[in-house]
């Protein structure tokens, strides 16, 4: 081995807590980089190309199977502009029932299910990916879709048709994922001839690709030349991929700031201490740099042997930490696939590429100016450098300290930062960024938090379900998810009849009714769904960002996507048509509802009644009177509802967003990340002051200090850091949670409320300013313990 390779083997097992932090440093940085970019990418149009992946259908259609043969619709593959087409597929709409193997009542109804017959999940067209389990190939399977709304869950589960001659049950044998939402499930297409209702034709699904399906016309002209291609009126229904997309982006919008927040945190984190740690090193060993030169070391050699003693353990830590990103980045990868509605392929190779190759360019640079200052020293002036700062080092500081009416070990500590201005602002930095993320992470949850709270409008008690929920869909009402065309079924039970049941029921305190219907507006492309209220809808939940709730027929809220795509403003009036009939609304306030339904308007029903005045209450939403028990309520409502053949269960069933949890859990990973990096920086730090006033540490401990009190001193000496670094780091979080938040709601086509970006209350604010300290603490804890244990003759020795 060469004498350079000896001293850089040398350097880095003598110095090990340094090359111990940059290890995890240059680790940490590293698996952020690899996370926060997979993700990045992950979150760049991933709709797009599962889309192209899996051959998505640019219009899923339904036709009616007494208008039309399996050969006619054949034909139609061969229509003006079609590139590629599958089917025809026959398909049914079912009612299914499962037991209480599910939690649920036996022979609970589920969310009525539109279901396709499929020899297999391939094709031309919408080449449907298997997530668990296989496909339905024989008597009695059947494969359920991700995004069928219902609790099941476990492949084994039995549903069974009560409405169905014969009574059939389908076992579950697969879940399975089309990015087109093709369909609620999958079965053999024996398994679907023996499922159709008596006396109906059924149906049949043919899947189609377009040279030019990019817009809203583009699709319209499309479906258009599917429909002349077929027998008049065969032609029942259609679903545009555009819909799809257009809910999947929204949710992809959300994650792209907060992941550049972070990713910019990460960046600035792992340069500073990287440059903290290296710059140290060089700093510490002057003495030895002199001792090399004195041996015959060029100045070229002296840069080179700072420059591996760096590279050695970094290229270990980005060994680790691209091992580590990759493996944290496969469940987060998978379950914001779950939130996109998409499939994921993993970690794109060149993100391990980019982040390690940076990594290393990083540390080489920075080691690289360090050392320069190493290599550019003269000789006898490296040799004549001690351990300890020049004299007169912080001594006003010093002076300062000991007037203060503190014990001697805590002035002690307080001054002695000042002994190295550089060293102590880097400390300084590392801990801003620790309490900024901090900051930005409490701030980000707390206004994720508040958004479910908005999402989920939990403040019925009890809610009456006047009939099934669509197809597709496991919600009725308003915000229900909009990805595949809802079929509705009108409610039929007499409404004089329920609301005079839940007047008589004792603890009634109030109540409303919500039914939906799909209109046109104007200007807007496609439908426009439309929640008509009846009763006093003012507590139904909604947060309204500006404007006010409506009072009276005629006035509407809408979202504020809404008023982007119909280029509207609170005061206007819009045109609803509906049913052949023009009814003009005036929009009287904004309101806060973050779905994948873009285009819906909420009003009375009563606004609606020229057009449909058959439109009753598909739920009605229930408020208790105080002290009333909900489930008792509800067992007592039912027992009168049920010869409407209508139920009543609890209102505040809602479950977590699943786009909020994979953010919640993004923000806690990262944060921890970004902390744990910040500890490492004052640790170091602490380390190197630690060691360089070993015999002043020896000094003060023969002339009486006990451990105790040399831990309060190095702790002490951190204090003064913490509090300078939790004080411009926390406005430094507040601004960057101010910035981060609109930008994600607007990237979504949202405007968030003033009170989902105020969200600190003062006591957490001063909680969080402290945090700087409590991160130089708790960095500093190893290094203090270090100097206690230290013996006073080997203090004195040590030069």
């Amino acid at each position: 081995m060469s004498g350079l390779g000896r001293v850089v083997r040398s350097g880095v097992r003598r110095r090990r807590v340094q090359t111990l932090v940059t290890g995890l440093a240059t680790m940490l940085a590293v698996t952020v980089s690899v996370l926060g970019g997979s993700l990045l990418v992950a979150s760049d149009g991933p709709f797009d190309r599962a889309f192209a992946g899996q051959h998505g259908a640019h219009l899923t259609a339904r036709f009616d199977a007494s208008r039309t043969t399996a050969e006619q619709l054949t034909s139609s593959a061969h229509a003006a502009a079609v590139t590629a087409a599958a089917g025809p597929f026959g398909t049914a709409t079912l009612d299914p029932h499962t037991g209480a193997d599910l939690g649920l009542p036996a022979n609970a109804s589920l969310p009525p299910m539109t279901v396709v017959g499929r020899t297999d999940p391939g094709g031309p067209v919408d080449d449907v990916t298997l997530l668990r389990g296989g496909w339905a190939s024989g008597p009695g399977q059947i494969v359920l879709a991700d995004s069928y709304g219902s609790p099941v869950q476990d492949l084994g589960t039995v549903l069974d048709y009560p409405e169905l001659p014969g009574d059939p049950k389908l076992t579950v044998v697969g879940f399975a994922r089309s990015v087109s939402r093709t369909a609620d499930a999958w079965v053999s297409p024996a398994e679907l001839a023996s499922l159709g209702a008596p006396g109906t034709a059924g149906g049949y699904q043919m899947l189609y690709r377009f040279a030019s399906a990019g817009s809203t016309a583009q699709v319209a002209a499309d479906r258009a030349a599917v429909a002349s291609a077929t027998p008049p009126g065969a032609l029942v229904g259609a679903q545009s991929w555009l819909v799809t997309a257009q809910g999947t982006n929204r949710n992809t919008a959300l994650f792209v700031p907060f992941l550049v927040a972070f990713g910019l945190l990460g960046v600035l984190m792992s340069v500073l201490i990287v440059g903290i740690v290296v710059s140290g090193a060089v700093g510490t060993g002057t003495r030895r740099i002199g001792i090399l030169k004195s041996l015959g070391f060029t100045p070229a050699q002296v840069v080179r042997s700072y420059m591996g003693q760096a590279l050695v353990p970094a290229a270990v830590g980005t060994a680790i930490g691209a091992l580590a990103g990759n493996a944290l980045a496969i469940p987060v990868l998978s379950a914001t696939a779950d939130v996109y509605g998409t499939t994921t392929s993993g970690v794109a190779p060149w993100v391990d590429v980019v982040v390690i190759g940076g990594a290393l360019g990083l540390v080489t640079a920075t080691a690289w100016v360090a050392a320069l200052r190493a290599g550019r020293l003269r000789t006898v002036d490296a040799l004549a450098v001690g351990r300890t700062p020049r004299a007169g080092s912080g001594r006003r500081a010093a002076r300062l300290a000991a007037r203060l009416p503190l014990p001697r070990p805590v002035s002690l500590g307080l001054a002695q930062p000042f002994a190295r201005p550089a060293r102590m602002a880097g400390m300084v930095a590392a801990i801003v960024f620790g309490t900024a993320a901090a900051t930005f992470a409490v701030g980000m949850g707390s206004s994720l938090n508040w958004v479910q709270a908005a999402k989920n409008h939990d403040t019925a008690d009890v809610v009456v379900n006047a009939f099934g929920p669509p197809t597709g869909s496991a919600v009725a009402g308003p915000g229900a998810p909009s990805n595949v065309t809802p079929h509705r079924t009108r409610a039929t039970a007499d409404p004089a009849a329920i609301t005079a049941a839940v007047n008589a029921q004792a603890g009634t305190e109030k109540y409303f009714g919500t039914a939906g219907t799909e209109v046109t507006v104007p200007g807007v492309a496609g439908t426009t769904s439309v929640f008509a209220f009846s009763g006093d809808s003012s507590w139904a939940g909604f947060t309204m960002v500006s404007g006010r709730w409506f009072t009276a027929p005629g006035e509407a809220v809408v979202p504020s996507t809404f008023l982007t795509a119909s280029g509207t403003r609170l005061g206007d009036t819009v045109t609803l048509q509906d049913h052949g009939k023009a009814i003009g609304v005036r929009l009287v306030g904004e309101v806060f509802d973050p779905h994948t339904q873009t285009d819906e308007v909420l009003t009375e029903a009563a606004t609606l009644a020229p057009a449909e005045p058959d439109l009753h209450p598909e739920t009605y939403s229930i408020k208790l009177k105080p002290g009333t028990d909900a489930a008792g309520y509800a067992t007592a409502l039912n027992g009168t509802l049920a010869p409407l053949g209508v139920t009543a269960g609890s209102g505040r069933s809602h479950g977590e967003s699943g786009t909020i949890v994979a953010l919640d859990a993004l923000t806690a990973l990262l944060t921890l990340i970004l902390v744990a990096t910040a500890g490492l920086g004052v640790l170091n730090t602490v380390v190197l002051e630690t060691r360089e006033r070993v015999r002043e540490i020896g000094v003060a401990k023969a002339l009486g200090m006990t451990p105790r009190q040399t831990v309060t001193m190095v702790l002490a000496s951190v204090t003064v850091v913490g509090l300078i670094g939790g004080a411009v780091g926390l406005p430094l979080g507040l601004a960057l949670h101010a910035v981060t938040v609109p930008a994600m709601g607007h990237s979504a086509g949202l405007d968030f409320p003033a009170v989902a970006i105020d969200v600190y209350p003062d006591s957490e604010l001063a909680l969080l300013g402290l945090g700087g300290v409590l991160i130089a603490v708790l960095g500093a804890l190893l290094p203090a313990g270090w100097a206690a244990r230290t013996r006073t003759v080997t203090a004195l020795r040590t030069e």
